[in-house]
C-alpha cells in the first residue's frame, strides 16, 4: 500500500512505486527551502543537508562555492522543507536515492565531484564515499552524525509505531536572531530509519579512502563530539583535517564561524583537485 500521513499526504515517491496513483495535492515546499542549484566548472560539489533541515542551512555555503567557480548541487531531500508529517512517511533510503542520483548525474559530466555535509546529511556523504570510492573525490564535513545516543533509543523499535513523533531539537544556533526551518517535531519512524541506517555507515567507514575536512563545533547540543571521534578512528584516509569552531553550535553553516566553513572547503576541495593532497 502507498504510504498516506494522518492528512491523507502520499509517500514522496509513492508514483514511483508500483502502487494505485495518489490523488493528493504535493505538500508546498516552506519558502527558502529550495534546492539549489548552479552551474560552473567541471569540478563539482554536491551538498547535503541535516536530518529534518532543508536546504536552508546550506545555501549560503552552496552560493558561496559557487561564486568561487564551482557546479553546485543542494538537493532537498524528500520529507524536508515541508512537514514533519510528510516526512515521516520518508526513509534512508528515499534521502540516499536523493543524493545518489545527484551523485551520479555529477559524475557523468563532471572532471571532479566533492561532497560536504552537514550533520545526517555528513552520513549520507560517507555512505556515497563508502559505494563509489575514488569517484567521491573528497569530503566536507559539518558536525557529522554517524551515531545517536538516547536513554529511548532502545524503545524506538516498538515507539515509532504507536507515538508518530517526540519534540524536536531546531535552530541550535549560537548567532541570534537566525532559524534554520527547521521541524519542531522529530517524526520517529523517519527517525527508526536513521538509527538503523547509521550501523551500515559505521560499519563501512574503512571503506572511506578519500581525503577528509571535519569542522566541528566546541559546543554542540545536537551531536556530541564523539561522533567526529568515532568517524576519524574507523576511516581509512591519510589527508584527514579537523577543524574545531569555537564561535558555533550546531548548525555551523548558519552560524558565526560559517564563513570559516565557507572558505575552508573551497581550498580544501581546490588542493585535493590540483592533486596536492597531503599524507
Amino acid at each position: 500500500m502507498t504510504r498516506r500521513s494522518l492528512y491523507g499526504r502520499c509517500s514522496p515517491d509513492a508514483l514511483d512505486r508500483p502502487d494505485p496513483p495518489c490523488d493528493d495535492e504535493p505538500v508546498p515546499v516552506r519558502p527558502g527551502a529550495e534546492p539549489f542549484s548552479h552551474d560552473g566548472g567541471d569540478v563539482a560539489v554536491l551538498l547535503i543537508h541535516g536530518y529534518s533541515g532543508s536546504p536552508f542551512s546550506m545555501r549560503p555555503w552552496a552560493e558561496h562555492l559557487a561564486g568561487e567557480g564551482y557546479t553546485v548541487r543542494l538537493p532537498r531531500l524528500p520529507g524536508h522543507g515541508t512537514t514533519w508529517q510528510e516526512m515521516n512517511l520518508t526513509r534512508w533510503p528515499d534521502w540516499f536515492a536523493a543524493v545518489d542520483r545527484e551523485f551520479r548525474s555529477l559524475r557523468r559530466t563532471h572532471r571532479s565531484v566533492c561532497v560536504g555535509g552537514l550533520s545526517m546529511g555528513s552520513a549520507l556523504a560517507l555512505r556515497l564515499a563508502e559505494e563509489y570510492g575514488p569517484d567521491v573525490a573528497a569530503l566536507a564535513l559539518v558536525n557529522p552524525a554517524v551515531k545517536i545516543d538516547h536513554f529511548l533509543l532502545p524503545s524506538l523499535p516498538l515507539l515509532h509505531r504507536v507515538i508518530p513523533s517526540f519534540p524536536g531539537i531546531v535552530d541550535d544556533i549560537k548567532k541570534p536572531g537566525i532559524s534554520e526551518l527547521g521541524y519542531d517535531r522529530n517524526p520517529l519512524s523517519a527517525l527508526h530509519s536513521l538509527v538503523s541506517h547509521l550501523k551500515d555507515v559505521v560499519r563501512d567507514l574503512p571503506e572511506v579512502t578519500q581525503p577528509l575536512h571535519v569542522f566541528r563545533s566546541a559546543e554542540d547540543h545536537v551531536v556530541p563530539a564523539t561522533n567526529t571521534a568515532l568517524l576519524l578512528s574507523r576511516v581509512s584516509s591519510t589527508d584527514v583535517t579537523e577543524t574545531v569552531l569555537h564561535d558555533s553550535y550546531h548548525v555551523a553553516t548558519l552560524d558565526n564561524d560559517a564563513e570559516a566553513i565557507f572558505k575552508g572547503s573551497a581550498e580544501f576541495f581546490q588542493r585535493v583537485v590540483d592533486g596536492t593532497a597531503t599524507s
